[in-house]
C-alpha cells in the first residue's frame, strides 16, 4: 500500500474510508463523505503565494491553501502541480471537510477528477492582507508569466461589508499577464468597477506595479463645470498598452466650449522613459475668457519629458512646454502650476556625493504676455555639488560644497508692494560661481557639555554685463571669506520613570570674514526670507548663494521637550541673534526687498518661539511667535490646533502678521479660521471651514462639502468662495475628489482636486 492518498471524488474517498458492514454503521455516520460532488458548482483555490519552477514545470501554491468544490475543502501548506505528469497532489499535512462538517486529516494526498478539475479551473488567490485574485482559468506561457482569463483584482476582498453593504473597487480584465520578475501587470478589455457599478473600460492596460502612480492610468471618467467652460465630460482610455508603451487618448465635450482632444504618448526602455502629451480645441465661446492672448479660435499645448539612467548613480532627463498663450493650461484645468519650466539636467546620487547640472528656461502660467515673459530668468547653467566625507573614528567629518549659477534675462523684472519698489532680476547676463569647504566634529565633555567646532571657507567669483540700464552696470566680484564657529549645547534630562523632561540651552558664535553680503552681485536665488525657530540656529539663514551673512553673530536660546508615558509630547524651541561685530548682512540694501523688516537688522534680533506638541486623544498643537523686544511688540505669530478621533475632524488657526512698510505691508493683517468634520452615517462626513479676514472685517473664504470613505474608495465634493480680501477674490470653486486606496489605506490610485466651477 502507498503512502499517498487519493482525492479523486466523494465516493472515492468513501471508500478508502470505510472499513467492514457492522464496523461502520457503528462507527462512521451515515453522512460520512458520500455527498456527490457537483460538478457545476463553483469551485476556487486560496493560496497565500503562487509560483512556477520552469525547470521543473512545476506550480506551487503554498501558504494556508485552500481547494474548494462542491461542499468539499481541502486544506494544507503546499500543493503542487506537475505539469509535466498531470499530477496534483498536496504535500505535508492535509484536512479534509465534506458539505456535513465531518473532518478527516491526512498527509500527502493526491488530488484527482473532480477536485483536480477545480484547481485547473478555478482560481482565487487570497493574499495576506485580505486582497482576493480569482480567475476562471489558468495557465502558465513561461517562467515569469502568469495567464489570468477572466480575472478580478478587487482589494476589498469579496467587498460587501458586516452590514451587507458593497464597498470599495475592483478591476476586471478579460485576460491579464502578470510577470514575476518587475511585477508588472498586462490586461486586455480591463474595467474599473465603483461599489460594484463598472465606471469605466479601456481595449489594452499595462501596469508597472500597484503604486499610486501606476493606478493612476486606469481609465476613468470626469465630470466637472467652470463658467469658462461649461459642463464637462471627460473620458481618459488607454487606446494601447504594453510593457514598453502607452497611448492615451482623452476626449472632453464641454457644453460652452465644443470638444477638446488630448493625446499622450508614454515610451518605456530598459533605462529609463518619455512622455509626450498634447492637447487642443477650437473654441466656440472666446467671450468667456478676459485675457486678450485667450480670446482665440485654437488653444493647445505640447508637453514632453523624459528621465534616463546611462550609468549607475547618474539621472538624466529633459521637459519641455510649448503653448498657445500661458493662460490655456488653467483655463483648461491642464494643471494647478503656476509656471512651467524648460529644462535639460544630470543628476549624480550615491551615499557621499550630490551633483546637479541644469539648463532652465522658467514660464509664467496664467493671464501673462508673451511679452512679459522675457522677465523670467533663464538659467544657463546651474551646477551644484556637495560632497561628505567621514573621517576616522573621532576625528569629525570634511564637509564640501559648491555652485556654479549663470542667469539670463531679456527683460528687467520689477514690481511693487505698497509703496515699496522691488526688483526681481535685471536684464543681461550674470555668472556666479561659489565654492565652500569645512571640516566639524562633535565633542562630549566630562560635565555633559556637547561642543562642535566648524572651521572653512568660502570663494565666490561673479560676473554681471550690465545690461540693464537700471542695474549696477558692468561689475565683476572676487571674494574670500574665512569661516569659524562653534556650537556648544548642555543638554540636561529628567525622568520619574514614565515621564521625561529635556532641556537643552545653545549658543552659537559663528563668525564669517567678510563685509561683502551681495557676493552674487545681482540677488537671483536668495529672496525668500523669513526668521522664525526653523533658522535660528543656522549658520547662514540666505536661501541661496547670491547672498550670504557677514561679521561676527551670536545666536542664542534652547529647547525644551517632555515625552509622556503615552507617547503625547511637548516641545518648545527659542531664543534669538545678537550682531557682535563687522557689517550685518541683514541691515543691507537688497533690491528684491529680502530680509527687510524681518527682525535681524539691528543688534539684537527680534525674539523667535516655536511650539509643537500632540496629545491624546487625537489633539495636535503648533504656533510661531516673532517678538519685537525693543518696543516690545508682536510682529508675526501663528497658531493652529487640530483634533482627530473616530471620525471627527476639528481644526483651528490664527495668523497675524504687523505693518512693515519697509518690505510694503502698510497695514496689520489678521486672520482667524476654522474647521470641522462631522460623520453623518457610515462612511459619510460633511465638512466646513470658513476664515474671516479681521483688519478688513469681511469674510477671506468659506467652503464645505461632504466626503465618502470606506477605506477603500473615496469620493467627495467640495464647495468654496472667496472674499474680497482673498489673494484670488470673489471667486468660487466647486472641486470633486475621487481616490482608491489599498487595504493598509496608503492612497494607490487618482487623488486630486478637480475644478468645477471658477468664476
Amino acid at each position: 500500500m502507498t503512502s499517498a492518498r487519493r482525492l479523486a471524488s466523494a465516493s472515492a474517498v468513501a471508500l478508502v474510508m470505510a472499513t467492514s458492514g457492522a464496523m461502520a454503521q457503528t462507527l462512521i455516520p451515515t453522512d460520512f463523505f458520500n455527498a456527490p460532488i457537483d460538478p457545476s458548482a463553483p469551485s476556487a483555490i486560496e493560496a497565500n503565494t503562487l509560483t512556477f519552477d520552469r525547470a521543473s514545470n512545476i506550480i506551487t501554491a503554498s501558504g494556508e491553501v485552500v481547494l474548494k468544490r462542491g461542499g468539499y475543502t481541502v486544506t494544507g501548506q503546499n500543493l503542487v502541480y506537475n505539469r509535466g505528469t498531470g499530477a496534483v497532489h498536496f504535500t505535508g499535512a492535509v484536512t479534509i471537510r465534506d458539505p456535513s462538517g465531518n473532518l478527516t486529516e491526512t498527509t500527502d494526498l493526491e488530488i484527482t477528477d473532480g477536485m483536480k478539475q477545480a484547481f485547473l479551473e478555478a482560481m482565487t488567490i487570497t493574499t495576506y492582507d485580505g486582497a482576493r485574485i480569482t480567475a476562471d482559468s489558468t495557465d502558465y506561457d513561461s517562467a515569469l508569466e502568469t495567464l489570468l482569463v477572466n480575472a478580478t483584482y478587487a482589494p476589498c476582498g469579496e467587498c460587501i461589508d458586516a452590514k451587507g453593504r458593497r464597498i470599495g473597487w475592483s478591476m476586471k480584465a478579460k485576460r491579464v499577464i502578470s510577470n514575476s520578475k518587475d511585477g508588472s501587470l498586462y490586461m486586455e478589455q480591463p474595467s474599473l468597477a465603483i461599489l460594484g457599478i463598472p465606471v469605466a473600460w479601456a481595449p489594452f492596460l499595462w501596469l508597472p506595479d500597484t503604486s499610486a502612480s501606476a493606478l493612476a492610468r486606469v481609465p476613468r471618467p470626469t465630470y466637472s463645470y467652470t463658467e469658462k467652460t461649461g459642463h464637462t465630460l471627460a473620458f481618459t482610455s488607454t487606446v494601447y498598452s504594453s510593457r514598453w508603451t502607452n497611448v492615451i487618448l482623452t476626449p472632453t465635450l464641454m457644453s460652452r466650449q465644443g470638444l477638446l482632444l488630448g493625446a499622450e504618448w508614454q515610451q518605456r526602455f530598459e533605462n529609463g522613459s518619455f512622455r509626450v502629451k498634447g492637447s487642443g480645441l477650437y473654441q466656440m465661446d472666446q467671450s468667456a475668457f478676459t485675457f486678450s492672448e485667450a480670446q482665440r479660435d485654437w488653444r493647445g499645448a505640447l508637453q514632453v519629458s523624459g528621465s534616463f539612467t546611462p550609468i549607475e548613480d547618474w539621472t538624466v532627463g529633459m521637459s519641455y512646454t510649448a503653448f498657445t498663450d500661458a493662460a490655456y493650461l488653467p483655463d483648461y484645468t491642464r494643471t494647478d502650476d503656476k509656471s512651467s519650466v524648460n529644462e535639460v539636467y544630470a543628476t549624480y546620487l550615491n551615499t557621499n556625493s550630490y551633483i546637479d547640472a541644469r539648463v532652465q528656461s522658467f514660464t509664467l502660467l496664467g493671464d501673462v504676455t508673451a511679452a512679459s515673459q522675457g522677465q523670467q530668468g533663464q538659467t544657463v547653467p546651474t551646477v551644484r555639488f556637495e560632497h561628505v566625507e567621514e573621517l576616522a573614528p573621532g576625528a569629525g567629518r570634511i564637509e564640501v560644497s559648491g555652485k556654479l549659477l549663470g542667469v539670463h534675462r531679456d527683460l528687467d523684472a520689477k514690481g511693487s508692494a505698497g509703496a515699496t519698489p522691488y526688483t526681481f532680476g535685471y536684464a543681461g547676463n550674470k555668472q556666479h560661481a561659489s565654492f565652500q569647504a569645512g571640516w566639524q566634529n562633535q565633542y562630549i565633555g566630562g560635565a555633559g557639555f556637547v561642543f562642535t567646532p566648524y572651521l572653512g571657507g568660502r570663494v565666490d567669483a561673479a560676473y554681471y554685463d550690465g545690461t540693464s540700464a537700471t542695474g549696477p552696470g558692468e561689475t565683476s566680484l572676487f571674494n574670500a571669506t574665512p569661516i569659524a564657529a562653534m556650537d556648544l549645547r548642555f543638554p540636561m534630562a529628567a525622568s520619574d520613570g514614565l515621564t521625561v523632561h529635556v532641556v537643552e540651552p545653545i549658543a552659537q558664535l559663528v563668525y564669517r570674514g567678510s563685509n561683502t553680503t551681495a557676493v552674487g552681485i545681482t540677488n537671483d536665488d536668495a529672496q525668500s526670507f523669513v526668521f522664525d525657530d526653523t533658522n535660528l540656529f543656522s549658520y547662514n539663514r540666505f536661501s541661496g548663494s547670491d547672498r550670504q551673512e557677514t561679521g561676527l553673530r551670536a545666536n542664542i536660546g534652547g529647547r525644551y521637550q517632555v515625552n509622556f508615558a503615552n507617547s503625547d509630547y511637548l516641545e518648545l524651541v527659542a531664543g534669538h541673534s545678537l550682531q557682535l561685530a563687522g557689517a550685518n548682512a541683514f541691515a543691507a540694501t537688497d533690491p528684491a526687498q529680502t530680509a527687510a523688516g524681518a527682525g535681524l537688522n539691528g543688534t539684537a534680533s527680534y525674539a523667535v518661539l516655536g511650539a509643537y506638541g500632540a496629545f491624546t486623544p487625537g489633539i495636535k498643537i503648533g504656533g510661531k511667535l516673532q517678538i519685537d523686544t525693543a518696543k516690545p511688540s508682536l510682529t508675526r505669530a501663528g497658531f493652529g490646533a487640530s483634533f482627530s478621533k473616530d471620525g471627527y475632524t476639528a481644526g483651528v488657526d490664527y495668523n497675524y502678521l504687523a505693518a512693515n512698510p519697509a518690505a510694503g505691508v502698510t497695514s496689520d493683517q489678521h486672520e482667524v479660521g476654522g474647521s470641522v468634520g462631522v460623520p453623518i452615517a457610515d462612511y459619510w462626513t460633511i465638512k466646513a471651514s470658513s476664515y474671516w479676514d479681521l483688519q478688513a472685517n469681511s469674510l477671506a473664504s468659506v467652503s464645505g462639502g461632504i466626503q465618502y470613505d470606506d477605506g477603500y474608495l473615496v469620493i467627495g465634493a467640495n464647495g468654496r468662495r472667496t472674499g474680497p480680501t482673498h489673494t484670488s477674490p470673489n471667486d468660487t470653486t466647486i472641486t470633486a475628489t475621487f481616490a482608491i486606496k489599498a487595504p493598509a489605506g496608503f492612497n494607490l490610485g487618482y487623488a486630486g482636486a478637480v475644478p468645477l466651477l471658477n468664476q
